[in-house]
């Protein structure tokens, strides 16, 4: 790690998925915890261990302020309910970009597999041709454009594109919206896919962990430097939904098809469906993102047992029992499901 005093970074998005998973990891290796939320006081409430700093991700001015000596920016942050992508997302980054640029910070990214179209299937490296499909493709395009010219310009940038999120705190995701209902005990598994397309996911504090470990590396990383997680490979489509059985003690829980057919009607009034909806391709071919590049930086890839990583999934979205909750072991894991309900209610 870096030589520093007092090592501070500044976290956009720090009450979401990624953005906290990533906080509490950097927490854990004795970084300062700075996050600018709009309603600093709730949050300090709630959680106590971070700095939190008024303000607006979407105002210059504010972010300028609150990465005063941070030497790290984790730019994790998303417009609400997923509402006004096309609007909102760029300015935000621009503001981090800016702020980045005045203090010398490093950008840390979480990528996705958006940027990606079919035409590159089923194996996706750093470097594969980026021709989206949809609109929010587009702008994760443009958002690594914008950041690889800042690179060119002095700004350090770590980009980590994984699979589909799945983890303590990842609200908004797969898992949580498509494949089981949060808040209630695990009664049925609604598959996205078909049996026989593979799909890749990611468990949040692997992704944590592995953001970690390059932002301890960064000094010595290329400007622009972007990194591909294998993360969870299941290679048929029916690993996950044996991982989910497996945890829930039930090996005949039922499986049904993803209402598609729904969607076009729903969409319109749920945004969140109409993101799903726009990323059905990613269930209709197999897609995979080999880890070379990144082992060869940091060494293996962090990685979690599926059914650990299941079990605290689970366990956090209200989908288990007590008794077969997550074990002491796993709450003792830097990074992993300790502070997440606090996170969970920000």
């Amino acid at each position: 790690m870096t030589s520093q005093a007092r090592q501070i970074a500044l976290i956009l998005g720090a009450t979401g998925g990624i953005g906290g998973a990533v906080a509490r990891n950097l927490q854990a290796r004795g970084w300062t915890i700075r996050a600018l939320i709009r309603d600093a006081a709730k949050a300090a409430a709630r959680n106590p261990d971070f700095e939190w700093v008024q303000g607006d991700a979407m105002n210059a001015p504010d972010v300028l302020a609150a990465a005063e000596d941070a030497s790290l920016i984790v730019h994790a942050v998303n417009p609400p309910g997923y509402r006004n992508w096309g609007t909102l997302v760029l300015p935000m980054l621009d503001s981090t970009i800016a702020a980045a640029r005045a203090t010398g910070a490093t950008v840390l990214l979480p990528g996705t597999i958006y940027n990606f179209g079919p035409d590159v299937f089923p194996l996706l490296h750093e470097t594969s041709r980026q021709n989206p499909v949809t609109a929010k493709g587009k702008i994760r395009v443009e958002m690594e454009r914008r950041l690889q010219v800042a690179s060119e310009d002095g700004v350090r940038v770590i980009v980590v594109r994984a699979g589909d999120f799945f983890g303590p705190g990842a609200a908004n995701s797969w898992f949580s919206q498509g494949l089981i209902t949060a808040g209630k005990p695990v009664a049925a598994v609604t598959y996205p896919g078909r049996k026989g397309i593979g799909h890749q996911w990611a468990f949040l504090p692997d992704v944590a962990e592995t953001m970690a470990r390059l932002v301890d590396r960064r000094e010595t990383l290329p400007a622009f430097a972007v990194y591909h997680m294998q993360g969870f490979w299941d290679d048929d489509g029916t690993r996950m939904v044996a991982a989910i059985r497996r945890v829930a003690g039930n090996p005949r829980l039922k499986v049904k098809a993803f209402p598609w057919w729904a969607t076009p009607f729903v969409a319109p009034f749920v945004p969140l469906l109409r993101e799903l909806r726009e990323m059905r391709y990613v269930w209709q071919e197999p897609l995979r993102m080999p880890n070379d590049r990144l082992v060869a930086v940091i060494g293996a890839e962090p990685w979690t047992p599926i059914d650990e990583a299941v079990r605290t999934t689970l366990a956090t979205l209200g989908g288990l029992p007590p008794e077969k909750a997550v074990p002491q072991s796993t709450l003792r894991k830097p990074g992993s499901i300790r502070g997440v309900r606090e996170s969970l209610n920000s």
